[in-house]
């Protein structure tokens, strides 16, 4: 006896439609007030969230797993899905309901992982947020670029496999993207402590690199940011502008420099060296670090400035120089060092807040005569 099979309503079809483009994200699906997850993306957002978890038919032949919350408490459940380790697709209703002629329209509006967010709740004030992305080159170079989508910053280095170490160690990005086949590689390398994803290959072509950051920057040549020599980091530069697009990140006008990293330049620090001299971490809670003590920053930007000059120590004797002349100038200068600090602490986090603008994240009224 055959079984009748029961079809799928539109709305589950334009669920699994758009479901297929996203396999390994949980996807939030925008169905009236609510955000819904269906099958395995609700199970695990129930285990995460700690929300109900029903089923349901929704016209399919056999019940499937569904849990929401309202789409009004998205930034409250967003930031535990990101911090438990998952990406997000948050698919949202592209017309108004009472105005559409069958199924809405819907459409994946943004997508969150570890190294892509710019919501407050995801990110710490005091800390960068990096997105890194790794080129293994075929002549056991490294090519290196590490973005805060949060702030603009953008860096590109690159180096043996030793060098590429001790730069993720000491930036710990938020999310690593490198070649697809080369996990086995980066997990013994590397270790398996790192949030990662993987990209195809051809997405770490020299050619592809290029013209990418070239449109993005829209410039005729990379000449002027004096990187052009690095090619192994241009090509993970590419690739991580490219991740950023992919992940519906297509407002990136605040990105507009690429700062490189010279290995002369600092005194490198290991691993081990940077967790027993507690510079920024300590080795057991409650400990005392050297960034604990020194920072008595006014602002999140002077705060993440600091952590880096902890970690990148110059070498050059002429800079460091100059730094101390500007601390000694401000030590003795009381009177403009006070008035200066009052007026950044009033300017709150304009790095993240004017990146804010072109990706249309502002989500606060600007007071006048106020900064934040």
């Amino acid at each position: 006896m055959s079984k009748t099979k029961i079809e799928e309503t539109p709305m589950m079809q334009q669920h699994r439609a758009i479901k297929q483009k996203y396999p390994d994200a949980i996807l939030l699906f925008r169905v009236g007030d609510f955000y819904e997850t269906f099958g395995q993306d609700a199970i695990v957002s129930s285990q995460v969230l700690g929300i109900t978890l029903t089923k349901r038919n929704n016209g399919a032949a056999n019940s499937l797993e569904l849990a929401g919350f309202p789409h009004h408490a998205l930034d409250t459940y967003l930031h535990k899905l990101v911090k438990a380790g998952y990406r997000v697709a948050i698919c949202d209703q592209l017309e108004d309901p009472k105005q559409a002629k069958g199924v809405v329209k819907r459409g994946v509006t943004e997508m969150v992982t570890p190294g892509t967010t710019v919501n407050d709740k995801l990110l710490e004030h005091h800390t960068n947020n990096f997105l890194a992305g790794i080129h293994f080159a075929d002549d056991d170079k490294y090519g290196l670029a590490f973005l805060d989508i949060s702030t603009g910053e953008f860096f590109i280095a690159e180096g043996d496999k030793e060098y590429a170490d001790k730069l993720l160690q000491s930036f710990k990005p938020a999310e690593v993207v490198f070649q697809r086949h080369k996990q086995k590689i980066f997990k013994e390398y590397f270790g398996g402590k790192m949030y990662t994803y993987t990209l195809d290959e051809w997405i770490f072509d020299n050619a592809y690199a290029e013209d990418v950051l070239l449109k993005h920057f829209q410039t005729h040549s990379l000449k002027g940011f004096g990187v052009d020599d690095l090619s192994n980091g241009l090509i993970a530069a590419g690739a991580v502008i490219h991740y950023l697009r992919d992940t519906e990140h297509a407002n990136l006008q605040h990105i507009t420099s690429l700062q490189r990293i010279d290995r002369d330049d600092f005194l490198w620090m290991d691993r081990f060296t940077i967790r027993n001299l507690e510079l920024v971490y300590g080795n057991s809670e409650g400990n005392h670090t050297l960034l604990g003590v020194l920072d008595n920053t006014s602002s999140p930007m002077g705060a993440r400035l600091l952590k880096r000059w902890i970690i990148f120590p110059l070498k050059d004797i002429i800079k460091i120089n100059e730094r101390l002349e500007l601390v000694e100038f401000l030590i003795k200068e009381t009177d403009l060092r006070n008035k200066l600090t009052q007026h950044i602490k009033h300017c709150g986090d304009i790095e993240r807040l004017v990146s804010k603008i072109p990706m249309k994240k502002i989500s606060k009224r600007i007071r006048t005569g106020d900064c934040y």
